[in-house]
C-alpha cells in the first residue's frame, strides 16, 4: 500500500518571520519533519508542497522531495490544509502516481515521534478509519472553566460549579502535529477529521503550539528533555 508524506510549507508567515525553516537547535525546523518521516520507514514519497524557492533547497537538502511548487491559489492566507492536499494529490495524479494513504505532516511539529505516527498508522489501518490524528487530553477539565465579560467572571458551565474534577470527563485536542488519510476517502469528503476518525493520545511534552517566540523556546526546552540534551 502506497504512502505519501505531504509537508505544507509555505513561504508567508506573519507571526514568526520565515518560520518553517527558522532554526531550531542548530537547524531548519522543518528539517525535524522531513528526518521523522523518512526515518519511520512508513512512506514511499516524502514531499514537500511549498511556494518559496528557499524553502524547497531546503527541503531537498534535508531528502525531501519537491518536484512542484504549489500554486497562488493555495499560496496565500485563504487556502485551507485540504485544499493543499487535494492540489498535491492531484499534480502526482497527473505524474501518473497515485498513494492509497497519505499524511499531512506540519513543517513545525520538530516533537513529532517516530513511534507516534507508526501507532497512528496501524490505527488507521487495522480500525478502517478514514482519517487519524494525535491528540492531547486538556490539563484541565474545561467543564469548570470561565468566561470574562468586562472584567465581571462566571462559568460556562454553572451546573458544574461544585463538581469534583476527576468526575468530569477528560476532554481533548487536536495536538496539530500531522494527519493520517485514506486518499479515496479524503479525496471525497475533502475533510481530515470525519465522523469516521480515530485518534492516539499524546503526552503534554510531546506536543507545543509555535505560534509566537515564547511558544518556540518551550518547544525548545520540550525537545531537549525528550531527547535528553543539556
Amino acid at each position: 500500500m502506497k504512502a505519501i508524506a505531504i509537508i505544507p510549507a509555505r513561504g508567508g508567515s506573519k507571526r514568526i518571520p520565515r518560520k518553517n525553516i527558522k532554526s531550531f537547535l542548530g537547524k531548519p525546523i522543518i528539517a525535524y519533519s522531513i528526518e521523522a518521516a523518512i526515518a519511520s520507514g512508513l512512506f514511499d514519497e516524502v514531499m514537500v508542497s511549498t511556494d518559496d524557492a528557499e524553502i524547497a533547497t531546503i527541503a531537498e537538502q534535508y531528502g525531501a522531495k519537491v518536484p512542484f511548487l504549489r500554486s497562488n491559489a493555495t499560496a496565500d492566507d485563504y487556502a485551507t490544509t485540504a485544499d493543499v492536499l487535494l492540489e498535491v494529490l492531484k499534480e502526482y495524479a497527473g505524474l501518473k502516481q497515485e498513494f492509497a494513504v497519505g499524511c499531512c505532516l506540519y513543517p513545525t511539529a520538530p516533537l513529532v515521534r517516530i513511534s507516534a505516527l507508526k501507532e497512528a498508522y496501524d490505527l488507521l489501518n487495522s480500525q478502517h478509519y478514514d482519517t487519524v490524528f494525535p491528540v492531547l487530553k486538556y490539563s484541565y477539565p474545561i467543564w469548570r472553566s470561565l468566561k470574562l465579560q468586562e472584567a465581571k467572571v462566571s462559568m460556562n458551565w454553572p451546573e458544574h460549579l461544585n463538581s469534583r474534577s476527576q468526575d468530569l470527563p477528560a476532554a481533548y485536542h487536536d495536538a496539530g502535529q500531522f494527519y493520517w488519510f485514506k486518499t479515496v476517502s479524503f479525496q471525497r469528503s475533502k475533510k481530515l477529521f470525519t465522523e469516521n476518525s480515530g485518534a492516539i493520545e499524546l503526552e503534554e511534552l510531546e506536543v507545543q503550539d509555535i505560534d509566537n517566540e515564547t511558544d518556540w523556546k518551550l518547544a525548545e526546552l520540550k525537545y531537549k528533555l525528550l531527547h535528553h540534551i543539556d
